[in-house]
């Protein structure tokens, strides 16, 4: 009977508590809804904060409170994981105040919900970009910043995700063969174009093996009059590969390959 007792009490307060807000947002007294606005962001109620700020960002427009009430707004849609909205109301912020006092955090904060909200790599990498774009201009501006070291490594784990999504073209190249086109050209292409873009990456090595296997299939492949030009050419990657991966993962089936590119082409 206490526990039921206790459930209707603060189901009451509840009911109360939404009857209020809902009489605030209806409300026409704009220095209480700042009031209130500043009180659920302090304790970090963000999505009541929102509805308030949203209106008074509008209100506030070229008064003291302006500046304030976007960053307010901003940083409540970025606390809620909302990183869209927050990006966006980041850079209305400092391109409306390009030295206004919050104007280095926005820049940094609008990078990183965007970098927050970067995709899968198995999905289009548009957003990706916009927060390698947004990440790089902040350095542009606040190349001593103390948040440079943070940016960095954002930078750094943005440009993996898009080497890694190629590397995901390249590997579907390379499984698809000879299926509906020359497959294996399409990989070594692709994996080339990467490479040359992102020289420095954790997945360099699997491209260039890529490379090395689908010159092999190409090769195996190949008509007779293209054969030799082809293992040679195989040949030539075994090379290129070994010879920055000694001890690389995949040294055991680069062998293997030289050894049957090595069968056809007798020096």
């Amino acid at each position: 009977m206490k526990m039921r007792f206790l459930m209707f009490v603060l189901l009451g307060i509840s009911l109360v508590s939404c009857s209020d807000y809902q009489k605030l947002l209806k409300s026409t007294d704009y220095e209480l809804k700042w009031t209130k606005a500043n009180e659920y962001y302090e304790q970090k109620n963000y999505s009541k904060a929102i509805y308030l700020l949203e209106e008074l960002q509008s209100i506030h427009k070229g008064t003291d409170r302006a500046e304030q009430t976007l960053f307010m707004l901003a940083n409540a849609y970025y606390n809620s994981k909302d990183y869209i909205s927050a990006s966006h109301y980041f850079e209305v912020y400092y391109k409306t105040y390009p030295k206004g006092i919050f104007t280095e955090d926005c820049r940094f904060l609008s990078g990183k919900a965007a970098y927050l909200d970067s995709p899968d790599p198995r999905l289009t990498q548009e957003e990706t970009v916009k927060a390698m774009d947004q990440l790089n201009v902040f350095l542009d501006y606040y190349p001593e910043s103390d948040k440079k070291e943070e940016v960095t490594n954002m930078l750094t784990e943005l440009q993996e995700k898009l080497v890694y999504k190629q590397l995901l073209n390249c590997r579907l190249y390379y499984n698809l063969g000879n299926y509906l086109g020359n497959n294996y050209e399409s990989c070594i292409i692709t994996a080339n174009n990467t490479l040359l873009d992102y020289p420095v990456s954790k997945y360099r090595e699997e491209l260039s093996f890529l490379i090395l296997k689908s010159r092999y299939m190409l090769a195996v492949n190949s008509l007779d009059h293209l054969k030799v030009d082809r293992y040679r050419a195989a040949m030539d990657e075994y090379y290129s590969y070994i010879n920055e991966y000694p001890k690389g993962g995949y040294v055991k089936e680069a062998e293997n390959i030289l050894k049957e590119c090595k069968k056809i082409i007798k020096d």
